[in-house]
């Protein structure tokens, strides 16, 4: 079905979690706008509420008081927030004291052993469960600084080793063997620290003190990627999205779509809080298979889903590899992926380290079980309107909520509205 017209896409997630817990460590007041309000990043306010910060909403403006966090007198519920769990880590080992921290029952899953090695090199403590996986006991305070290469591409390990060196003796120095989201990095710049690049290296030089600054959020790629494929893989498609982060560490996915086919252009840039910002015009075509791998997997790992429905639109083989890390996200989303698109009677290859996609597949209505995953039952909706068939996908929840992040959540609404179709059509939530 073609689509045409403009949106806006939700603030970005990434950056929303750093500017509340750089701001909280920032002395003074802070102030962040377009901050997206999704049940990940209310995770991260409310654990930073709870070491001290001052955390309090004026309208669409959220003002910080920041620059004194303190141990903790609860327990700290990062819900199913990896962000959150593995950034907040980095600020805990700085922080004077104990303090526990847990998530759900999805993130409780989830290695952290990549962020506990460092940090304890650091001299951080911690006490977890086999495998590293939380809940975890984090004694922080008295760091000093080290040098470490991270053995797979991470911005959040990245992150977290940078935010502890802010209060480590001595010089951090971070190496990483790809590229990885560099946000961290620009808003600490942002917020006043001195950071450099050596050999390779991005080092800190500690311990430093933040300032407040005032922040807008640009909108998140990684959302306009949903809306993006859907009119990339549409001849005769044309969509605007406005105010999206075009940080060279985000923008993959759109080098991918032209590679496949489509037609993109940027509009309209400008610098927001040391991040590139611009509108993405796409234009819809008839796409034909590619390669995806190596290098430029870091910068679009939350894009494969969504890249795999494009595969399964499009003429000819994709292949998907390097993305092991797909395996240790929300769920495991090769094998989500797979199971999904054997739901709709197609067969998809699955790889140890990702997808193989003979395009394009020929496709039944079905139900597809997201695992609790809102990058999967995103995906398979933005599929099931390409190809405007009653594709239902299945979240099994305790309670009657959507699987789709509540900031996330208007804009499916919106993107479906624009087209005349309601959401509800092609998402079963129970």
């Amino acid at each position: 079905m073609i689509i045409q017209g403009e949106i806006n896409a939700p603030g970005d997630k990434s950056i929303s979690h750093r500017a509340f817990m750089l701001a909280s460590l920032a002395r003074g007041t802070s102030t962040i706008r377009g901050a997206l309000d999704s049940q990940d990043v209310r995770s991260t306010r409310t654990a930073l509420i709870a070491l001290g910060a001052s955390i309090t909403p004026q309208g669409d403006l959220w003002v910080i008081e920041g620059g004194a966090l303190t141990e903790p007198q609860q327990v700290l519920d990062a819900g199913n927030s990896g962000t959150t769990a593995r950034l907040l880590s980095g600020i805990l080992a700085g922080i004077p004291g104990m303090a526990i921290l847990t998530g759900d029952s999805s993130l409780i899953r989830r290695p952290m052993t990549r962020v506990i090695e460092p940090l304890s090199a650091m001299g951080a403590s911690f006490l977890a469960r086999s495998g590293g996986r939380l809940p975890l006991a984090v004694r922080g305070g008295d760091l000093k600084g080290i040098t470490y290469t991270l053995p797979v591409p991470s911005a959040q390990v990245k992150s977290a080793v940078l935010l502890a060196g802010l209060n480590a003796a001595g010089r951090t120095r971070v190496k990483e063997t790809l590229p990885s989201r560099d946000h961290t990095e620009r808003m600490l710049a942002f917020f006043g620290a001195t950071l450099g690049q050596e050999e390779g290296f991005i080092s800190l030089k500690g311990p430093q003190e933040l300032s407040s600054r005032d922040i807008r959020v640009p909108g998140d790629p990684s959302s306009a990627a949903f809306p993006a494929v859907w009119a990339a893989c549409t001849p005769g498609s044309e969509l605007l999205i406005r105010g999206v982060c075009l940080n060279p560490t985000r923008t993959a996915l759109l080098a991918v779509l032209e590679r496949m086919g489509a037609e993109i252009a940027i509009e309209n840039t400008q610098l927001s809080a040391g991040e590139p910002v611009g509108d993405i015009l796409i234009r819809g075509a008839e796409l034909k298979g590619t390669i995806i791998e190596g290098a430029e997997i870091p910068g679009l790992i939350d894009e494969i889903p969504i890249l795999a429905v494009a595969a399964s639109l499009a003429r000819g083989r994709t292949t998907i590899r390097d993305a092991r890390e797909l395996r240790v996200k929300e769920t495991d989303r090769i094998q989500a992926l797979v199971q999904g698109f054997a739901a709709l009677g197609a067969e998809v290859t699955e790889r140890e380290d990702g997808l193989i996609i003979e395009g394009p597949l020929r496709l039944r209505p079905g139900a597809v079980l997201t695992h609790l995953d809102h990058r999967i039952a995103m995906a398979f909706h933005i599929l099931s309107r390409a190809l405007d068939t009653p594709t239902i996908c299945i979240c099994l929840f305790p309670l009657p909520v959507p699987c789709i992040p509540q900031g996330l959540r208007p804009c499916l609404l919106e993107w479906a509205g624009a087209a005349g179709l309601p959401l509800e059509n092609s998402l079963c939530f129970l």
